[in-house]
C-alpha cells in the first residue's frame, strides 16, 4: 500500500512537472517562434501554447517599440569642424521570425550601424546645417537604417538628434557673429526709422505750409501740454515761420535797393552854349566880328 502511495505520488510530480514544461505563455505584445529539434516549425500567436518538452523550444519575441539611445559621436563635419553628436532611435520588430534566425542579436546590432550612420551622414552636412537642418538629417539615418534592417524584420519608426556639442572656441565665433547680427539689426532698423520720422516731418511741413493756421493750433497744443504739470514758467511760442519769411522779404528789398547804384542813373542833358558870332574878313587879312 505504501509503495502504492509513493509510485502515485511520483507519478503526479512528475506529470506536474511535464506540464510545467510544456505549457508557455505568448504575452499580448509578444509573439512566439518555435523549434522543434533544431528545425523552424513557425510563429506562434498570443495565449497559452503547450510544446513537447525536451524537444521544442519557444522563443518569444517583443513586437513593442523600444527606445534606445545612441551614444555621443565624434564627428567631424563638412566644414572642418569637431562636434559631439548623440541621438536617439526607435524601432520596433515587425517579422519575430526573421528577427530571431537573420541576426543573432538585434538590439547590439542596431545599436552598432546606427552610430557607424549617424557618423556618416553629420559628416557629409557642414556646421551650419547640421544646426538648423536637422529634420532633413533625421530622415536620412532612419531610410539608411531601414535597407539595412529590414532583412533583419526591424523597422526603424524614428531617429531624433538629442544633442550636438560644439567646441568653445567655436561657441565664442558663433556669440561673436550673433552679437554682430543683431548689431546690424538693430542699425538698418534705426535707419529706418529715421527715414520714416523724415518722411512724416516732410509731410507736416507741407501741410503747415499750406495750411497757416495749423502751425498756431500746433503751438496752442504745445502751451496745453506745458501747462499739464502746473508749471509757474508759461511758454508764448512766437510765429516763427512768418517772422523768417517777412525777414527773408526785407533783405530781398534790401538787396535789390544796393544794386542801383549811381553809376546806372541817367545823366542830366548838357547845357546848351551861346552861337559864335560870326566873323567878317579885314583887308589886313584878320577876322573882325560882325
Amino acid at each position: 500500500m505504501t509503495t502504492l502511495i509513493t509510485v502515485l505520488v511520483v507519478l503526479v510530480v512528475l506529470t506536474l512537472i511535464g506540464l510545467a514544461t510544456a505549457i508557455r505563455v505568448v504575452r499580448q505584445y509578444e509573439k512566439g517562434v518555435l523549434f522543434r529539434f533544431g528545425r523552424l516549425v513557425g510563429p506562434r500567436a498570443p495565449g497559452l501554447r503547450f510544446i513537447v518538452p525536451f524537444v521544442d523550444v519557444l522563443h518569444r519575441v517583443s513586437l513593442r517599440i523600444v527606445t534606445m539611445p545612441i551614444q555621443s559621436q565624434g564627428i567631424i563635419t563638412r566644414d572642418n569642424v569637431s562636434v559631439d553628436v548623440s541621438a536617439v532611435a526607435y524601432f520596433r520588430v515587425v517579422d519575430a521570425v526573421k528577427s530571431v534566425i537573420a541576426i543573432e542579436n538585434v538590439n547590439s546590432a542596431i545599436d552598432q550601424i546606427a552610430q557607424t550612420t549617424l557618423r556618416k551622414v553629420v559628416g557629409r552636412h557642414t556646421l551650419d546645417e547640421t544646426l538648423s537642418e536637422t529634420d532633413r538629417i533625421n530622415l536620412d539615418i532612419r531610410q539608411i537604417l531601414d535597407v539595412t534592417t529590414v532583412e533583419w524584420g526591424v523597422e526603424v519608426t524614428l531617429v531624433e538628434l538629442k544633442d550636438i556639442q560644439l567646441p568653445e572656441s567655436m561657441k565664442r565665433a558663433m556669440a561673436r557673429q550673433a552679437e554682430a547680427e543683431r548689431e546690424k539689426r538693430a542699425k538698418i532698423i534705426s535707419a529706418e526709422g529715421e527715414s520714416l520720422a523724415a518722411a512724416a516731418l516732410g509731410d507736416a511741413s507741407d501741410t503747415m505750409m499750406a495750411h497757416p493756421l495749423a502751425l498756431q493750433l500746433r503751438n496752442l497744443q504745445s502751451l496745453v501740454e506745458i501747462g499739464v504739470d502746473k508749471n509757474t514758467t508759461v511758454v508764448f511760442p512766437a510765429p516763427l515761420m512768418s517772422t523768417i519769411g517777412e525777414l527773408g522779404a526785407f533783405l530781398a528789398r534790401e538787396a535789390t535797393a544796393a544794386t542801383v547804384t549811381p553809376s546806372t542813373a541817367p545823366l542830366p542833358a548838357p547845357a546848351l552854349d551861346p552861337p559864335e558870332p560870326a566873323r567878317v574878313p579885314t583887308p589886313n587879312g584878320a577876322p573882325r566880328p560882325v
